[in-house]
């Protein structure tokens, strides 16, 4: 039977990228999103027979125990890998940023991957050597001015990795995490609050490169084979972790003045 995974915001972006790349090395996948149009591009683009799509919403539990009931049954019941990778960007200062956006970002960011892993441990406590696999980012190493409330919810799955790697092991569940820097993803064009620039414009202008999603899908093959329990990804997210590690007081500097 082959090994499968299962991927949150399959539609595009590194869940797109990641799907590609399991696929083409012979893994069963199901890509799960809100975004019904970009699932069924996403299933284009891999092999038929390879692949389910299930329109979900991460905040919605019941909805994960369903997708995850239809997928199970579509493999004979094979899980290995669980990828919690949906979530939302929100750019500019807190000040500016609206109670909305605040709560939508935490409900789909921490509140969604905490579903994920509650509701899937069961699913995934069936296939002897299965990982949760996390999406956290570069703002998870030290937190990032003017994405104050995004970076908050990567700390959250950063230490929800670290946690779970601990307390699932008597489970035989590994947990990992990529921690990418600036991902070239469509949630670059979201604009800044209280600017009319893009978080694109406002990265590139800070001097930072943008990895491309093809990278981030290799980390993700790595961390799920691999014994690391945070995989980085980019030269920033390298850099940053170094830094943090060894010099926390020159990258605080630094950032005051990006």
């Amino acid at each position: 039977m082959a090994k499968s995974i299962f991927i949150t915001g399959g539609a595009s972006g590194i869940g797109r990228a990641t799907a590609i790349l399991f696929a083409q090395r012979g893994w069963r996948v199901g890509l799960a999103d809100i975004d019904e149009a970009g699932l069924a591009a996403t299933r284009r683009l891999l092999p038929p027979g390879m692949v389910e799509t299930y329109v979900m919403d991460v905040r919605d539990r019941t909805g994960w125990g369903t997708t995850l009931d239809a997928f199970t049954a579509s493999s004979a019941g094979q899980f290995d890998v669980l990828f919690n990778n949906a979530g939302i960007a929100t750019g500019g200062p807190l000040t500016a940023t609206g109670f909305d956006a605040i709560d939508r970002t935490v409900a789909i960011n921490v509140t969604g991957v905490l579903n994920g892993a509650k509701i899937g441990h069961a699913y995934l406590a069936r296939t002897p050597g299965a990982c949760l696999l996390n999406t956290a980012s570069a703002s998870a190493i030290y937190g990032s001015a003017g994405l104050a409330t995004y970076s908050a919810t990567k700390f959250a799955v950063r230490g929800l990795t670290e946690a779970l790697d601990v307390e699932w092991a008597r489970d035989g569940i590994r947990v990992r995490a990529i921690v990418p820097a600036f991902i070239e993803t469509p949630l670059l064009d979201g604009t800044v609050d209280g600017s009319n620039r893009t978080i694109r414009e406002t990265v590139s202008a800070a001097g930072f490169e943008l990895t491309p999603v093809e990278a981030v899908a290799q980390a993700a093959w790595d961390a799920v084979h691999g014994t690391r329990v945070h995989t980085y990804v980019g030269r920033t997210a390298h850099i940053m972790a170094l830094a943090a590690r060894f010099a926390p007081a020159m990258l605080r500097k630094r950032m005051r003045r990006d």
